[in-house]
């Protein structure tokens, strides 16, 4: 799964549950959880790195550093940095990604994916709309 949609899978759980905890619990599982499904990466390195960034920028500005939501962006999309951080591993093997087999290649389409993930964290990060019996303050 493209490092984007990892975000937004974990910024919605985290919004979801409400708990700091739980999001930064589940992010790891929803990442193994992603990884699952047969989909198509990206090869540019460069642009999962800076889309995943980002994203995460985007949350923390609009949301909070500390909010769940992004709290369980940072954790769903940490498992990848092992790709990027040779020292994370350990002996050299990767943790989450290595032989395994969490990772599936297939037709889950990298541009399906970046779309996907746009819209959750589209409604993640859009102002909150005011309720039906809310009136405008026009002082």
């Amino acid at each position: 799964m493209i490092v984007a949609l990892h975000v937004a899978t974990g910024a919605a759980a985290g919004a979801g549950t409400g708990s700091r905890l739980a999001a930064l619990l589940l992010g790891p599982i929803l990442h193994l959880a992603g990884d699952r499904l047969p989909h198509e990466d990206i090869r540019s390195r460069r642009f999962e790195i800076s889309s995943g960034l980002a994203c995460l920028v985007l949350l923390a500005a609009r949301r909070g550093l500390l909010d769940p939501a992004t709290l369980g962006a940072a954790a769903s999309s940490a498992p990848d940095l092992e790709h990027v951080l040779p020292s994370l591993r350990p002996r050299g093997s990767k943790l989450f990604h290595g032989r395994r087999g969490w990772h599936r290649s297939g037709r889950f389409p990298a541009d399906l994916q970046l779309l996907l993930a746009g819209a959750i964290l589209g409604g993640l990060v859009a102002p909150r709309s005011r309720g039906a019996g809310e009136s405008r303050d026009l002082r």
